[in-house]
This record gives C-alpha cells, structure tokens and sequence, in this order.
C-alpha cells in the first residue's frame, strides 16, 4: 500500500510540475488545478502509518490551518494579519490614491534614469523584505514595475529577478516570511538557540550578496531591451475594486492549495530528511518550485540536522522557490496582478534559478571537497 501511495504522490507532483505549461486551461485556473491536486495528495497520503507521532492525510488540523494560515501569519496588537489582508487592504488604497501614486512614480522616473531605479528598487525591496515582509515588499514591486514604460517581456524578467531577490532577502529574520518564522520556531531550543539573528549569522553570507547580484541582473535585463529615455511617462493602471477583490480571493486558494500539496507530501519528506547528505539535501529542495517552503520546511528543519544541513537545505529552498510562479509568495501576488503566465514566467524563472543554484552549489560545497574550508 505505502508503495502505491508512493507511486500516486509522484504522479501528482508531476503532473503538477507539467500539466500548467502543456494545457492552457489549467494554466489560466492554476488556482483550482492546484487545489484539486492538494486535496488527492492529502487524501492519498491518508493511507501512509503517522509519522513522529503526527497523523497523516485529512485531519482537523490541516483543514484549519489550510482555511486561516492565509489569514493570520502574524499578529499586530492581537489582530491577526495575513497574507489575503494585506493583498486587499493595499489594493483598496492603491485605487484609493492612484494619482498620488501615479505622480510620484512619474517623478521618480523625471529624477532618475530607468538604469538607477530598476537595480536600487530590486536591491532595497529584496533587503527591506526581511523587515517588512515579502508580501509587501512583492506589492510595492508590481506597482512600480508595472506602471514602467517598457515593453511586457521587458517586465517580466525584472519582476522575476525582483522576486527571486524578494524571496531570498526575506529569508534573513524570521519577520520575512512564514518559512524564516517556522525555522526559528524549530531551532528555538537545544542545540541552536535560534534568535532573531540566527538566519543572518547562518546564511546572511549568501543571501546578502545573492540580492545584490540580482539587482545587476536586472540592469543587464533593461540594457538588452534599449529602452529610450528621452520621452518616458509612467501611467498606472487602475483596477476595479471588483478585481481588487477576486484577485484576494485568488490567493487565498492558492495558499490553501499550496497547505494541502505540502501537507500531503509532508510525510514522505519526514521520513528521509535525516539521511540525505547536505549537498544531496540542497538539490533534493529544488521541488520548493512547486510545492510550499513553509510546509517543507516544517517537514525538514529539526534540532537533529547538522548545521551544514541547515544551511544547505535552506538554500535550497529560497533559492528554488523563485523558479516557478507556486514556489513562492512574491511570485503568486506578482504573477496574479501583471498576468504572467506560467510559461512566461518558467521562461525566465528556471535558467536563472538553476544557475544561482549551481554556482551556490559551487560556494557551499566544493571548497570543502578540496580541504579548503
């Protein structure tokens, strides 16, 4: 039996991974397609023995955590604020003070050059992420990429850039993003400790200068599309409060999808973490690309793991999560407002990702291979 599930979990993962760029239909409903994917997972792995004492497949848990973890990744003041929240609240103002925004973009773009902003705006909102979250860091991106005179594909590659520094920059505190939260949660007691500064001093090394490439990959994007200066105006777009609404509502069944896909998967993960080597653990994280990193990351990080462990099935997991549109947060909310398509974003989302992949592979690993470190 534990094989059959084994073979039908697969056969989701895959088909989730392709299905999206084969149909057109599933691409445009990935919402639903990836619930309807995370509610056979679940259901599949309720046939798998519990694991660590935690059941497996439909429980009540996972059905609330799946209804309000979209609503309620922190909590200000005993309020409970959540990822759907903030995508609503900040599109109502947005339509609220559109020409206000509209100005001062317009301002921004009369003072500086393109080739200033777009480089500055992907580094401070990736580093910024970690205090403000990624959520809204990924908000304000779309607005001022989106309002940007330049041509759609020149959008998408500085907004998947932007995203993949967005996602990575979060990863320094735990204020980030749920992912930074459930590692230090995890690692609070013996042997770590884990404090707010745990992630910088562990892979802030990476992550910093990681942020700081991306934003030069995204002057090197702008220069190759020869944008003419000379005459630029920026104009933003005002949505419908309608589509301020639905576009909320999207997420939330993302989020929920993302929670079931996880949860169903968690098991598997659970039971081999520990004897995967740490450079096996780095490319084994690469399925970030599809399914949630928070999930995974509970499934994953415990006291147990070595920090080399850490550190490498971290990166593994911020790293990849930039490749697809359901890997990360960021990209859902951007994909979700510009309308970039899961092909259009794969596009530029997973040669830039397996490269930053492969050259950190390089930094984590080899020099320990050869007896330098």
């Amino acid at each position: 039996m534990e094989l059959f599930v084994t073979l039908g979990l697969f056969v989701i993962f895959c088909t989730v991974l392709v299905l999206p760029f084969a149909v057109k239909k599933i691409e445009e409903n990935l919402e639903v397609f990836l619930f309807v994917c995370g509610v056979a997972a679940l259901t599949l792995a309720w046939d798998l023995p519990p694991m660590d004492g935690e059941t497996t497949g439909w429980t009540a848990d996972i059905v609330i955590e799946a209804l309000t973890s979209p609503l309620n990744i922190a909590s200000v003041g005993g309020i409970p604020i959540g990822i759907v929240q903030i995508v609503l609240v900040v599109g109502i103002l947005i339509y609220c003070f559109h020409h206000q925004m509209e100005s001062a973009i317009n301002k921004m773009v009369e003072s500086f050059s393109l080739k200033v902003i777009v480089p500055l705006l992907i580094i401070v909102l990736g580093l910024v992420a970690s205090v403000i979250s990624a959520i809204l860091a990924a908000i304000i991106l779309i607005e001022i990429v989106n309002s940007m005179p330049l041509p759609k594909e020149g959008k998408i590659e500085i907004t998947v850039i932007a995203c993949f520094a967005i996602g990575l920059g979060a990863g320094l505190t735990p204020l980030g993003e749920p992912l930074t939260t459930i590692v230090i949660s995890k690692l609070s007691g013996d042997p770590y400790h884990a404090g707010f500064s745990f992630l910088i001093d562990t892979i802030g090394i990476y992550l910093v200068p990681a942020v700081i490439l991306l934003g030069v990959l995204g002057l090197i994007a702008l220069k190759k599309r020869k944008t003419d200066e000379s005459n630029l105006k920026c104009t933003v777009e005002r949505e419908e409060l309608s589509e301020v609404v639905i576009r909320a509502g999207k997420v939330y069944l993302f989020i929920m999808a993302l929670t079931f896909l996880g949860s169903g998967f968690k098991p598997l993960v659970a039971g081999y973490i520990d004897m995967i080597p740490s450079a096996g653990l780095y490319w084994v994280n690469m399925v970030s690309a599809v399914l949630d990193n928070a999930t995974l990351a509970a499934a994953e990080i415990n006291p147990s793991l070595s920090l080399t462990q850490i550190t490498s099935a971290l990166m593994g997991l911020l790293i990849s999560g930039g490749m697809l549109i359901q890997g990360n947060i960021p990209n859902i909310i951007a994909a979700g407002k510009m309308g970039i398509t899961s092909k259009e974003w794969a596009r530029v989302g997973i040669p830039l990702g397996l490269a930053l992949m492969a050259g950190f592979f390089c930094i984590l690993f080899i020099p320990a291979w050869l007896g330098f470190a």
